[in-house]
C-alpha cells in the first residue's frame, strides 16, 4: 500500500515550544532530545512515518528576524499543507499581544491563500502544578480571557479550528478545550 503524505506547519513566537511539540508528535521519548534543543533557524523540516502516512512537519523559527519572512513567503510554505498548528506559550503573559498579532497575520495569510485546512491552536506549557506557583495562580483566568476575548475574535467563523491545552510534562497530552 502506498503511503499518503501529510504536511503540518508549526508556527508561533520563539521559545513557545514548537520544536518540543514536533518531538512529541514524533513520539520521541528520549529526554536528551529535549535537553539539547536549540532555537530553530528559518524553517526545519522533519519527516516521520505513522500508520499509512509520511508526515512532514515544518517547524518555523519564531525569532523576530524570521517572522516577516514566514508571512511574506506564506504562499510558498503552504503548498500541499494539511494542518497548521499555532503555538502560544501560556506562561509568557508579557508576549500574549505579540503572539496574537502574529496569529492574526497567519490567519490573514490563510484567508488570502483561501486555505481550507484545520488550524490547531496549542496553548502550550500549561504544565501540571502550574497553578501552585504564585506567579501563575491566575493562569486559568488569563487563559480563558485569552481565548474568549481575543482568539475567538481573531478567527473567522468559516475556519475549522480547535484549541488545545498542552504540556510536555504529560508527554504529549493535549486537552481539547474548543472545537467548531
Amino acid at each position: 500500500m502506498e503511503r499518503k503524505d501529510n504536511k503540518i506547519l508549526i508556527l508561533g513566537l520563539d521559545n513557545c515550544g514548537k520544536t518540543t511539540i514536533l518531538l512529541s508528535l514524533k513520539e520521541d521519548t528520549n529526554l536528551l532530545s529535549y535537553l539539547s534543543l536549540k532555537p530553530t533557524r528559518g524553517v526545519s523540516i522533519e519527516k516521520f512515518e505513522e500508520n499509512d502516512f509520511n508526515i512532514y512537519v515544518w517547524d518555523f523559527g519564531g525569532q523576530k528576524e524570521y517572522l516577516s519572512d514566514h508571512i511574506t513567503n506564506f504562499n510558498k510554505y503552504v503548498k500541499g499543507v494539511d494542518e497548521i498548528i499555532y503555538v502560544i506559550d501560556v506562561q509568557d503573559y508579557n508576549r500574549y499581544d505579540q503572539a496574537l498579532k502574529f496569529l492574526e497575520e497567519v490567519i490573514k495569510s490563510m484567508e488570502k491563500e483561501e486555505l481550507k485546512v484545520e488550524l490547531s491552536i496549542f496553548l502550550h506549557k500549561y504544565d501540571p502544578y502550574l497553578k501552585n506557583n504564585v506567579e501563575f495562580k491566575d493562569i486559568d483566568k488569563k487563559v480563558n480571557s485569552l481565548i474568549n476575548n481575543q482568539i475567538f475574535d481573531l478567527i473567522p467563523a468559516k475556519f475549522n479550528y480547535k484549541i488545545y491545552r498542552s504540556s510536555v510534562y504529560t508527554l504529549f497530552e493535549k486537552n481539547l478545550i474548543f472545537s467548531n
